[in-house]
């Protein structure tokens, strides 16, 4: 009697404490020092919510597991939906009555067909539960079929249970004993059957992989691994430095979020085989489905990769209108990502720069013709995915014409759709007739599409619904109209037109009810993670619509090859110099570069002023460091002309120095860069007074403008200027070469400057 109510009150506890132990948090256990065979087992089933101790860290995996135990992690990972909700019936067992602490569990069980009771009417409870039992519930739950496996147990023939037995044991999912014994009437310990239920689920797993069955797949995924495939978050500091490393830190996130996918900055990296090495060990850690691992390698002023190959950005070869240069440009950038363990390049950008004072996209966007951007924009994914790496086009349905930047603000664009349909959204809906497979939103509101406004937590006006939480916008324009089956990524949730105004809770629950399937860099990730682990359990986000976002995601890392078994970390860095930064990508680098450079005026209509034999030539620049560079490019050039040079600076309260300076030289190099800026606002008249006074004294000169090029609406009478698209060394030793006599300028301005 005594071990009876002793039982009886381990399965109280043990109820109260599986209740805790749900999906929602994973216990650590400090008892399973003399069970270390079965500690990953144990720890498995814990993460996954379906295990728990008895409190303070124990486990006790030695006791044995009970009937009414046995169910109850069964029914909390195979129907942990149904536990929320009121128990349909009763159950008819004479030994389970509605008080009963397992009750629940155990008439979802016989509900379910997991687990049936004994002739009599009872279901014994508070009975260990033994092999054979184990072999038979296992069996009830899972779909398994008899594997290849010899499995001949000299005490299971004709016995009751033979069958079950025989199906895992012929999968290597239990084993025997050294004598050729099964023991099927032995009992079972809670650290067996954590490991049992452990190996039936990963081989399931395994085989659903194995099959690209991923509805399976998705049937043995908890709502966090679920949802967690859905965020992708940055790497952050970790104890108040960068993290560069997988390092404990980091390894909670992955798996406390469940994480499907990461993006890294250049804070990240230090150089290439550290950064190789650190995506070879992230993708060791994320277990049975691989990291989706992203950067921003747009090219030009938006780069990320030392050592790399940099081109000279997307308006530079909007300048050469060459869709093979284009197309090259994609597939050495995506050779490069792609030996560096990268999957997804944030490029190419596909705004339609066609408003001057846009502060953010400017040079790097192809230009401001719609068709101009569509060929090089469709070249460019061409050649990401012939090199197995993911395009992920930006920013829809357009971001090229505003005048605030997202990343600080709420943007509002008011065309109509008639125009929408001509310029912002035509390069998109090409790229998805032409199998584009991720699409990146704006945080921008389009009032024509959708003109519904919230109220803002910033300052409690109305504010109008961006892209990126719109169902209209991504559910009925993206998927309906434009007929879109890919990805839908969000772009950054810390910039300020999300951040502000919505709520991190409320937004992240909007985007994914308005069609986004990635939620990229939410400001807290665990935050993020629990909101939609609530929003799905509670029914505000529908099951279908995380599996279908899910489905897509694990589709696409298929079809990448992320599912297959990687190179070692030895091969992958012994093979990184002989791609990244190559000689055959250099002269594409150098062909873009040179064949962007445009004449924005020239005295003859031709070419701007040359630089000549033993010139005096002043080197004009906003920061110290650039003017060096082309000096030392200048230098490096001209070898042969015996220049003299010095370098000033032009600037706010520096104009009467660059004046001085410019008064004994033959030659001037005005270097001009607006970017991040509205262009109206430049400080424009410090160029105005110097190219007036050059203009009095009829020097030769040229204004060489290194950003957005659009010098010539708020410049007057510029005799002599070229526009090469990009500070970068290509861009600019493009430039002084056609200065010097070395190469002709080929460019065409790809955007309106007038």
């Amino acid at each position: 009697m005594q071990l009876k109510m002793m039982a009886i009150f381990g399965a109280v506890l043990g109820s109260m404490l599986i209740w805790a132990g749900s999906a929602d948090a994973e216990e650590r256990f400090t008892d399973l020092q003399h069970s270390k065979w079965a500690e990953d087992g144990i720890e498995y089933m814990a993460e996954r919510g379906t295990v728990a101790g008895y409190g303070n860290g124990i486990f006790k995996p030695q006791g044995l597991v009970t009937r009414a135990q046995a169910v109850t992690f069964m029914v909390r990972e195979l129907y942990p939906q149904e536990l929320e909700k009121p128990v349909e019936g009763t159950t008819t067992y004479s030994d389970v009555p509605t008080t009963h602490p397992f009750y629940r569990e155990i008439a979802l069980a016989s509900k379910n067909g997991l687990a049936s009771g004994f002739p009599g009417g009872s279901f014994r409870p508070d009975a260990p539960l033994s092999r054979a039992e184990t072999a038979a519930f296992l069996t009830r739950a899972y779909s398994l079929l008899e594997g290849k496996q010899p499995a001949n147990w000299s005490d299971t023939k004709q016995h009751w249970a033979e069958a079950p037995i025989l199906i895992l044991s012929s999968n290597g999912l239990v084993g025997g004993y050294s004598d050729g014994t099964y023991r099927p009437n032995q009992t079972v310990t809670r650290a067996e059957y954590a490991v049992f239920m452990s190996r039936v689920i990963r081989f399931e797993r395994e085989a659903a992989i194995r099959t690209q069955d991923w509805d399976k797949l998705i049937s043995y995924m908890t709502v966090s691994e679920q949802v967690g495939q859905m965020l992708m978050p940055d790497i952050r500091q970790w104890n108040g430095k960068v993290t560069t490393n997988v390092h404990e830190g980091l390894k909670r996130s992955i798996h406390d979020q469940d994480l499907g996918g990461l993006i890294l900055f250049d804070k990240n990296i230090v150089d290439i085989r550290q950064l190789t090495t650190f995506t070879h060990d992230m993708q060791r850690e994320a277990g049975d489905i691989p990291l989706f691992l992203s950067i921003d390698q747009e090219g030009g002023v938006v780069k990320r990769i030392p050592g790399g190959t940099n081109l000279p950005g997307q308006m530079a070869l909007g300048a050469t209108g060459d869709t093979a240069l284009a197309e090259a440009a994609g597939q050495l950038t995506g050779e490069e990502l792609k030996a560096l363990g990268i999957q997804i390049n944030f490029a190419p950008v596909l705004d339609i720069n066609s408003n001057p004072d846009n502060p953010i996209i400017g040079i790097r966007s192809f230009g401001s013709d719609a068709d101009l951007v569509t060929r090089l924009g469709l070249a460019t994914i061409k050649g990401l995915q012939q090199s197995g790496v993911i395009a992920a086009v930006k920013h829809f349905p357009g971001h090229g014409d505003t005048t605030v930047d997202s990343h600080l603000g709420m943007p509002v664009l008011t065309h109509n759709r008639a125009r929408l349909d001509a310029v912002e959204l035509k390069p998109f809906r090409d790229a998805i007739e032409n199998g584009v497979e991720m699409i990146m939103t704006a945080h921008i509101a389009f009032p024509a599409i959708d003109n519904e406004h919230l109220t803002s937590l910033k300052d409690g006006k109305s504010v109008p619904i961006p892209a990126t939480l719109s169902k209209k916008v991504l559910t009925g324009l993206l998927r309906g109209e434009l007929g879109y089956e890919g990805l839908i990524i969000s772009d950054a949730f810390t910039m300020n037109a999300i951040a502000e105004h919505f709520g991190e809770n409320k937004a992240v629950e909007r985007a994914v009810s308005a069609g986004v399937d990635i939620i990229l860099m939410p400001k807290d990730p665990a935050v993020a993670h629990q909101t939609l682990v609530n929003a799905v359990k509670s029914g505000k986000i529908p099951d279908e619509t995380i599996h279908a976002s899910v489905k897509r995601i694990l589709e696409l890392k298929a079809k990448y090859g992320l599912f297959e078994r990687s190179q070692t970390l030895a091969q992958k860095l012994t093979e990184l110099n002989g791609v990244i930064g190559s000689k055959q990508h250099r002269a594409v680098e150098q062909e873009i570069a040179e064949r962007a450079v445009t004449v924005l005026a020239s005295r003859e209509g031709v070419l701007p002023d040359q630089i000549q034999q033993g010139d005096r030539v002043v080197i004009l620049a906003a920061e110290q460091e650039q003017a060096k560079q082309l000096e030392k490019q200048l230098k490096q050039a001209a070898s042969n002309l015996s220049l003299k040079t010095e370098i000033s600076l032009i600037g706010q309260g520096k104009t009467n120095e660059a004046l001085q300076a410019i008064g004994q030289a033959d030659y001037v190099i005005l270097a001009s860069y607006q970017f991040r800026n509205v262009a109206s606002e430049f400080g424009w008249s410090d160029y105005q007074t110097l190219i007036d006074t050059m203009n009095r004294r009829n020097q030769r000169y040229s204004l060489l403008s290194l950003g957005n090029p659009y010098e010539m609406i708020y410049l007057q009478n510029v005799r002599s200027g070229l526009a090469v698209y990009g500070k970068q060394e290509s861009n600019t030793t493009a430039g002084i070469k056609v200065l010097v006599g070395q190469r002709k300028a080929e460019g065409k301005l790809p955007v309106r400057a007038d």
